[in-house]
């Protein structure tokens, strides 16, 4: 079919700005590696279907020679061209629509009394229960049910901050969203660290012996609960140090550590001095669902290696989460212990870190001389 026959069916001669691909055309190349980078920069138009598309559109591959580059979808509209059914280039990116309709789900999770099935999510947004999983853990890094559980945490949380008048534990739990108390208290420990009542408290009545000691690193504060190791902070001076510490639990009670606790402290002083020690002791880890997938992630790191905060939202499952995966690095209480410092930039710069770059800088060049000795 010649040009002038589509001319003849409705399409305008082409834009002198429209250009044909040729073999040397950076944007041939775009096309053929469709590449989704490029979708914010141009499209294409393939004269023998009489379609355009976005240069990273699945379709099957035209011969050059047929194809014109169009600054705009709208450009492309204009010159006679159709919009593709299959990367609709004349919507929003395909991310972008995603990316809003999670939002509203998400909004509709967060508002709903009770947890709502993938089913109902689904048949809401027209789109199948396994896509639906895919897009939503792929915008959010959670699942539908994670993120839900998540909210519901939250919302406990919050009714039942310190020194907040609010409902009773039993109607917070309630009217967080939990179908059942017993539901909830399978997994309270997990939720909040603590029994609903205790956390209410602001910690009233859960023991936690601390010690404030010198490192290499600076000052060191390491504090634990019956349950294993719940603070190790770092800092320039010890006063900062406790008052974290005192933030996180602002009624419990902080008992300073006896000799064998100190015996404690120094093991994980030696720890934090020689890595690849190891440390041998039970952690008493309270986070998100997300939060403690990403350092269960981070622990099994070894020594002297590092990954980019986009590796570590791959390892998890996760690719789209690096920002919160990077959140999560940043919530570690437990330093060293959950090696943080061992997730670089992209381009393999330190970043942040919650005690200090230089800091970050010193275990990650320590951890490599004890590879090289």
């Amino acid at each position: 079919m010649t040009l002038t026959s589509h001319t003849a069916r409705g399409r305008q001669p082409a834009d002198r700005r429209e250009a044909r691909a040729t073999l040397d055309d950076p944007r041939w190349a775009q096309v053929l590696a469709r590449d989704p980078k490029a979708d914010d920069h141009f499209f294409y138009s393939v004269d023998t279907t009489g379609v355009f598309c976005r240069p990273s559109c699945g379709a099957r591959t035209p011969r050059p020679e047929h194809v014109r580059f169009h600054n705009s979808a709208a450009a492309a509209l204009a010159a006679g061209f159709r919009p593709c059914r299959r990367c609709r280039p004349d919507l929003p990116p395909l991310a972008d629509r995603q990316a809003a309709l999670v939002a509203g789900l998400c909004r509709r999770i967060e508002a709903s009394e009770s947890p709502l099935t993938l089913q109902a999510l689904a048949k809401s947004s027209s789109l199948s229960p396994h896509y639906l999983h895919r897009v939503f853990k792929a915008v959010t890094g959670l699942t539908p049910r994670a993120y839900g559980a998540n909210c519901r945490a939250r919302r406990l949380r919050e009714a039942l901050s310190p020194g907040r008048a609010g409902p009773s534990v039993t109607e917070a739990i309630y009217e967080a969203g939990y179908p059942s108390g017993s539901r909830f208290y399978e997994e309270s420990d997990r939720v909040l660290g603590m029994a609903p009542r205790t956390y209410r408290a602001g910690g009233a009545g859960v023991t936690i012996r601390f010690a404030i000691g010198q490192c290499s690193l600076g000052a060191i504060l390491v504090a634990a609960t019956d349950r294993g190791l719940c603070a190790i902070l770092i800092g320039d001076e010890p006063e900062p140090l406790l008052r974290d510490l005192e933030d996180m639990f602002p009624r419990a009670d902080l008992l300073g550590g006896d000799a064998d606790f100190e015996h404690l402290v120094a093991r994980v002083v030696g720890f934090v001095e020689a890595p690849r020690l190891g440390l041998d002791l039970p952690l008493d880890i309270q986070g998100t669902v997300f939060q403690q997938r990403v350092w269960a992630a981070l622990r099994d790191i070894p020594p002297g290696c590092t990954l980019s905060y986009a590796d570590l939202a791959r390892k998890i499952g996760m690719p789209a989460a690096v920002r919160a995966a990077a959140r999560a690095c940043a919530s570690n209480r437990l330093a060293v212990a959950i090696p943080c410092h061992r997730v670089l930039r992209q381009d393999g710069g330190l970043a942040g870190y919650r005690w200090g770059v230089d800091r970050k800088r010193i275990l990650l060049e320590r951890e490599h001389e004890e590879d090289a000795a």
